[in-house]
């Protein structure tokens, strides 16, 4: 993680660590933290996670146990969405084919799958467009839009996507669609011409739930649309109203994948949707986590680390559209022959991704460090479709926001990842206003854009004084740790106990401690570039630990060369099952060595 402004005290005197990070115990109020642990008969250090995210003594039971009929907002409160809802439902009862527009990412498939499912379910016909990422880039296009106008189409929903597509929109309206944006990017002052844009992050709205994802969008406008069906008597001629719940699986997966904050509503969503997953309902969830080998019941790292690369994968190096036709499917053989071909695509992604992945490494590497807290990266001939996941490795590795652009000639798409507390969308919006890209957008954590090559420069320059412009000291590259206890202290009932405080993501991150003092028995490299490693604590105690992808960094080198030292190791705890016994390994963050 990175922090802006005052430098703090280094946890357990960790000023630099293997990773290049100074080491950071999360501030909390201690009392807060044992007055939580007695009321809910917690460990001490479950108490002090909950204190150090602000979770007071009167919040504590919700935020263990959220749900949906506490934390779901009326869908009204958002501009224009009884429009959007009202268009939706007339079309059902009119026999309206109904289109669909999504991104091809894991919260456009999500999302589009989410709406295909509910329409077919109340009796519409549904016709669904995903673009592919080359040959169509990001956003709704004219193209796209008539053709789904020309299969009957007079009503079109855009998924994750819309905000800032002016030309596209404004070619559907001259046609005659009634386009409704469904959305959750920021907006510019001016919206689209659009008979509706829903959207929390609208500049003129003043909805509290901005952090949502599209597919949580789109959950809402469901609520909303379902509502105004029963309104209108349309379940009332012997159709049945659907159960809205049985699809929150599809919007825990979309909500985890886009890293948007797992707070509030969303925390709902997800802790609910994990529920729904693990009754295995929908064939195509159920087929991908058996290719995947998830056997075990689900948790969001499955989310997010697990399904959701392999939903991604088709939009990355494949078929744009497997990812909503695997979620939307009611059919099990063609959901296993989906799952299949988008695990081929995975490892397909992988092997793309570390390619670029190292050629941006040498480019970073290569060049003196100027101080701008700005990382770019371009080369021609990168894959598009990975640039994404190269930007969040650079941002992980240094610390700093960073922007992988791959060239096709003279234009370059880019993509890049931001740190907590500065805004990329609201700065790539910016250059794009300015007249440096011919596309950009996105939202404080991530963004698109569009650059000619001869502009690489001055766009860097203005972004990057822009981030500069919201800094408030030093950027520090930190690791936020949640406490510190030695090997014998990673039991199992722990990490049963910090189970009830997810699910874990962007917002609420996995608690991560620092176990400290601790040895190498053994150490060694498996799979692709994991540090697998036994430790030893003080009193004998051992526990299992991983690195992932650490075997060629300083880090890795020093695990697997120092058997016999003592580290001090961050990580985060996970039970591990194996022949029916369950115990604990750390997976491995960052190291120190032990002085």
């Amino acid at each position: 993680m990175t922090a802006l402004g005052t430098v703090p005290a280094a946890f357990l005197g960790v000023e630099r660590s293997l990773g290049g990070r100074r080491w950071r115990l999360q501030p909390g109020d201690e009392r807060l933290a044992a007055a939580l642990s007695q009321r809910l008969s917690l460990p001490e250090i479950v108490g002090r996670v909950l204190a150090a995210r602000g979770i007071g003594l009167d919040e504590a039971e919700g935020f263990l146990s959220p749900t949906l009929r506490e934390l779901l907002p009326d869908p009204g409160h958002l501009r224009d969405m009884e429009a959007a809802a009202g268009r939706l439902a007339r079309a059902v009862a009119g026999g309206e084919a109904i289109g669909i527009f999504g991104d091809y990412d894991v919260d456009g498939a999500t999302s589009s799958a989410l709406l295909a499912n509910f329409f077919r379910a109340v009796g519409a016909a549904v016709h669904v467009h995903i673009p592919d990422r080359i040959a169509e880039g990001y956003g709704p296009n004219a193209a796209a839009l008539l053709a789904l106008q020309a299969k009957g189409c007079a009503v079109v929903v855009t998924v994750d996507c819309g905000t800032t597509a002016f030309a596209p929109l404004e070619a559907a309206a001259t046609a005659g669609i009634d386009v409704i944006v469904v959305d959750h990017h920021e907006a510019e002052a001016a919206l689209p011409p659009a008979l509706a844009v829903v959207n929390p992050n609208r500049l003129d709205e003043d909805s509290p739930h901005g952090h949502l994802a599209a597919v949580g969008v789109a959950f809402l406008l469901l609520v909303a649309v379902n509502r105004a069906l029963k309104a209108a008597g349309w379940y009332s001629a012997g159709r049945s109203a659907p159960d809205l719940l049985q699809w929150l699986d599809i919007v825990a997966l979309g909500t985890v994948c886009d890293v948007v904050p797992l707070v509030g509503v969303n925390r709902a969503l997800v802790a609910q949707g994990l529920k729904v997953m693990a009754k295995r309902g929908n064939p195509g969830l159920a087929a991908l986590a058996d290719v995947a080998g998830v056997a075990e019941k689900p948790e969001s790292y499955h989310l997010g680390y697990v399904l959701g690369p392999r939903v991604n994968a088709g939009g990355r190096v494949g078929e744009a559209a497997l990812g909503s036709r695997l979620l939307s499917t009611d059919d099990p053989v063609e959901a296993m022959a989906i799952a299949r071909r988008l695990d081929g695509y995975n490892r397909e992604r992988q092997e793309v991704e570390a390619a670029v992945l190292l050629g941006a490494i040498e480019q970073v590497e290569s060049r003196p460090d100027d101080g701008l807290p700005l990382l770019v990266a371009a080369g021609d001939g990168w894959h598009p479709g990975v640039i994404g996941i190269v930007a969040g490795r650079l941002k992980e590795r240094y610390g700093r926001p960073a922007c992988v652009i791959a060239f096709d000639g003279d234009v370059g798409k880019g993509s890049g990842r931001s740190v907590a507390g500065l805004d990329l969308g609201a700065a790539v919006i910016a250059a794009r206003q300015a007249g440096m890209l011919s596309a950009g957008g996105g939202h404080a954590m991530a963004a698109g854009f569009t650059v000619a090559r001869g502009r690489l420069a001055e766009f860097r320059a203005f972004v990057a004084e822009r981030l500069a412009a919201q800094l408030a000291g030093e950027l520090v590259p930190l690791m936020d740790l949640d406490g510190a206890l030695d090997c014998g202290g990673a039991t199992v009932a722990l990490v049963e106990r910090l189970k009830a405080l997810g699910p874990f993501g962007s917002g609420n991150p996995e608690p991560r401690f620092a176990v400290t003092a601790a040895r190498i028995v053994k150490a060694d490299v498996v799979g692709s570039g994991h540090v697998r490693c036994i430790l030893t604590g003080a009193g004998g105690q051992r526990l299992k630990a991983i690195a992932f992808r650490a075997a060629d960094s300083e880090m890795g080198h020093a695990l697997l060369s120092s058997q016999g030292a003592s580290f001090h190791l961050a990580g985060t705890l996970r039970a591990d099952t194996w022949q029916g016994t369950t115990s604990v390994q750390l997976f491995i963050d960052d190291a120190a060595p032990a002085r």
